[in-house]
This record gives C-alpha cells, structure tokens and sequence, in this order.
C-alpha cells in the first residue's frame, strides 16, 4: 500500500474517502466546523437527529455532492476522550478503513492525528493509525479460483495534516514503522492461514529461509538426522507418526553488540494437530491448521525486528511437525527421553506442543541468553479460563513477566498471568518416569507450563498461552475472521521498551 503524509486544505483535497474523528459529547473539533460548514450543515443535521453521537466506533456517512473534493466524509465516533487510548485508535483506524472498504475506496485520508495531539505523540499516532488501517485490509485469498476484485482493494492511505503543519517527519517516522510491523503481522496470518497440505514443516522452513536471506538474517534449519544426533528424542517422538519429515528452525539477527547476550523466542510450530493416537474429535478439527501460530509470531517477530534494524541481538526457534496417528505413532504410555536427558511419559498424545517445546527450550541454553520467551496454542484450558481477549503468561521471573504485562498494555496484546507454584507439580509426576505429560484436567494451563518449567532452569523464561488468542472466529476492527497474528506487536514493544527506544 502506498503511505503518504500530506499537508493539505481538506476542502481542496482529492480523495475517495475522508475520515473525521469526533469524540462523545464534545464539538470542539475545528475539521469538523470546516467541514460541516462547506457541506451546509449536514453533519450537525445528524448529530441534532441523534444519527451520530461519537461513540465509540460507530460511523456515519456523506457525500459531498462536489461541494468539496473529498467524494465521501465518513465521521467516526472516538467515544470518551478521557477513556481514549492507542488501542482505541487502532481500533476506530481499522473501523473507518473496513467500512470504506466496502464501499469501493481506492485511496482514502484520515485526520485523526490533527485531533489528537494533545493525547499521544507524533510518532504513537502515525504508527498506531497505520496499523489499525493495515491490519483491518488483511485477507487472504491464495487459494480462491475466483478472487476479489483487487482493483477495488485500498491503494493508497493518506495521513492528513494542516497546511501550516512543519512537523511531519516525526507522523512520518511513526507511519513508515506501523507498516514494517504490519507486514510482519500480514506475514504471520498468512502463515497461519495455510492449509495443512500446504504449509508442512517443510514449507515453513522454506519461508523462514526465504524471509531470512532478505533481511540478512542466518538460517540453519536442522533435520531428521541433526535432532537425532542432539538426542531431542520428545520432538521425534511426535514427529514419528507422519510422513511428513519434522524440521527445526532457527533464525539469527544479531543488531547489537558482540558481548551483548541474545534474547530466545520460541515457536510452537505443529503444522497441523489431529491428536495423534489420542485423536481429537472431528467436529473444527481444520483449525487444527493454526497450532503452528507460536511459529509464526516468531517469525513474524524477528522479521520486524530486522526491518526496524533494532538494536537487539534476537534468536527465533521454531521446532516444527505434524502430529498424527499411524501404525508408527507415539502411544500413549511411551516414554520419550528428551534432549536434556529426562525422560516424558506420554499419557496423552494431544499434549504433543509440550513435548516439541522441551527439546526447544533446551537447545535454547547454548545461545545464553538473556531471557526465553515462548508462544504456543498449547491448551484448550487456557481458552475456559481467559476466553479470547487474552493471552495467558506463566513464567519463572518476576521482572521479565511484568515487563511482558506492561508491553501487552502498551500494544493492545494484553497479557493475565496465571501462577506458577511448585504445588501444581505435583500433578505431572510419573510412578514411570521422571514427569508426564499432562497433570489431569485441573489448572490444564499451569500445568502444561510447570511441565516446560522443567527445561527452564538455567535462564529467565517466560511463556505466553495464545490457544484463545491466536484465531478470531468472527472478526472485530482491526482483525478480521481468521488468523490473527498475535505475539508480533507484543513482543516488538517489550523490546523496544528493553532498549529504551521513545516514541517522541
């Protein structure tokens, strides 16, 4: 999409579609006076008629009759402005685009950051009004015989300022960034949207691959016979039961100093997850496509990072396989032995992310890193308990799990940490072996993570449940239905607020 920041007499501006902000029981927005006044009055008129009154997300809209040049005005309702927050700007962003969107606008032009500088900074509004109006557009039709009408699609989106305004380089600066991190987000949920016959292990390791030599990242992508040299006998293990061959991932962007101790992201990536032996029923099993979103946000994460060149130096794991059930599948009551040497006895194949992740996060060890952070669709319970408006965090110190919190606030990916007491270890012991799998169906998601905790000893770690997070079924402001990307913006901003990078 092309991106301009414009001075401009909204009057004389030629464009399709023209967004105008108002907030709920306020008429202090001088645009709209203008506006209003060039227009006869027909935005009072539907203010007066109770047709529009600010709230928030709610549109209303006009045409202009070429009274002025835009050809439609669309208000947007910014709700309470004592309330208002980027996240709410995102949101009526990506609202305001969908709807005119739909309408056929080819190239449409916000003033919101023109009414809104005396809430956030320059740079806080052109990223974030990027974003929500990227990420609203997002569709993914690869595989329709009969697309959409491309030349209907959003071509240009215009940031329009006043033309006294001197100081959009730093609108600018904030812009061209919240479309770097767009497309790492587009290039997660188009991931995650692939069918399983098509994004195997494989193919995820080719995009990653791909992706990598563009941005000068190292690639090393392990096979078969380099994990069975390392002994990661739990990711093999969950692997056995597909043709499919397992692959594990392992990305390297190193922007910081030489001495400086990378930070670990880790991945689930099982391309597609029937249950294996301990099969899943089949009613919404072809979502099971999406338990690979850990996976995805990592690449989608070390992607931006590399675009935004920050300073940081970053590893992405993704251990990555199918998990299905075949005459050579892992059955419950096998014991694995795991990369670290402890040994998994497997009560329940559907607790298969568990087992990838282990071998994971002990290779993690040989990069000393300064902390692990890992994402996975690892339990249906952390959907029972937090629904789908947050992800769950878990994790074994104190000061990287608050600084995950605050940038879930900051980036609108919030985050409600679940405990982590040694009391629910109790419930992965194994008369067999050293653990098992699963711990029953109580606290499934404290107990899944105390099992990984058990591969985490010798580093700060922390680990991020998207299971209720990672797929939006019907569809809202800025997500559409479908995959949703999550991880990328969180974990961009924990960074950013890591190296102390401000958004003048």
């Amino acid at each position: 999409m092309n991106l301009k920041i414009l001075r401009k007499d909204l009057l004389t501006h030629n464009t399709e579609g023209l967004i105008v902000g108002r907030f709920e029981g306020r008429n202090d927005n001088p645009l709209m006076k203008q506006l209003n006044h060039a227009l006869d009055g027909v935005l009072s008129n539907a203010m007066k008629c109770g047709d529009f009154k600010g709230r928030i997300n709610q549109t209303a809209l006009f045409y202009s009759g070429n009274k002025i040049s835009p050809q439609r005005v669309l208000l947007v309702g910014l709700g309470n402005k004592r309330e208002f927050n980027l996240e709410k700007l995102r949101e009526v962003s990506g609202t305001a685009a969908k709807a005119l969107q739909k309408l056929g606008a080819k190239t449409i032009s916000t003033t919101l950051p023109q009414i809104l500088e005396d809430i956030f900074t320059r740079q806080e509004m052109g990223q974030t009004v990027v974003e929500g109006t990227l990420l609203s557009l997002y569709s993914f039709d690869e595989h329709k015989t009969v697309k959409k009408d491309k030349a209907k699609d959003v071509k240009t989106l215009n940031l329009v300022m006043s033309l006294r305004d001197k100081g959009i380089a730093k609108l600018e600066k904030g812009a061209i960034k919240g479309q770097l991190i767009s497309e790492g987000v587009y290039f997660s949920r188009d991931l995650i949207s692939k069918p399983g016959n098509v994004a195997t292990p494989s193919h995820l390791a080719d995009e990653a691959v791909k992706m990598a030599k563009g941005l000068g990242i190292k690639a090393t992508i392990l096979e078969k016979s380099d994990m069975e040299k390392l002994k990661m006998g739990s990711l093999l293990g969950v692997a056995k039961g597909s043709c499919e061959p397992p692959k594990f991932i392992s990305l390297e962007y190193n922007g910081g100093k030489k001495t400086d101790r990378p930070y670990v992201v880790i991945g689930k990536a099982i391309t597609f997850d029937s249950g294996g032996i301990s099969i899943k029923p089949s009613a919404g099993m072809e979502e099971m496509k999406t338990d690979m979103s850990g996976g995805a946000a990592a690449l989608g994460t070390i992607k931006v990072a590399a675009s935004l060149k920050l300073p940081i130096n970053l590893i992405a794991i993704i251990p990555s396989a199918e998990n299905l059930p075949s005459g050579s599948a892992c059955k419950p009551g096998d014991i694995l032995r795991t990369m670290s040497g402890q040994t998994v006895e497997v009560v329940n194949t559907d607790a298969e992310g568990r087992l990838i992740l282990a071998d994971a996060l002990t290779y993690a060890e040989r990069f000393n890193p300064q902390a692990v952070i890992d994402l996975a669709t690892l339990t249906g319970a952390c959907v029972i308990a937090l629904g789908h408006h947050a992800t769950g965090l878990l994790g074994n110190n104190e000061g990287l799990k608050h600084l995950l919190l605050k940038a879930g606030e900051d980036s609108g990916e919030r985050l409600w940490e679940l405990p982590l007491w040694d009391a629910y270890k109790k419930q992965i012991k194994s008369d067999i072996a050293d653990m098992k799998n699963v711990g029953g169906r109580d606290g499934g998601t404290i107990t899944a993570a105390s099992f990984l905790s058990k591969f985490t000893t010798k580093y700060h770690w922390a680990h991020l449940d998207i299971a209720g997070t990672a797929w939006e079924k019907k569809g809202r402001s800025y997500v559409p239905k479908g995959s949703v990307g999550v991880g990328v913006r969180l974990l961009i901003k924990f960074f950013e607020n890591e190296l102390g990078i401000e958004e003048s």
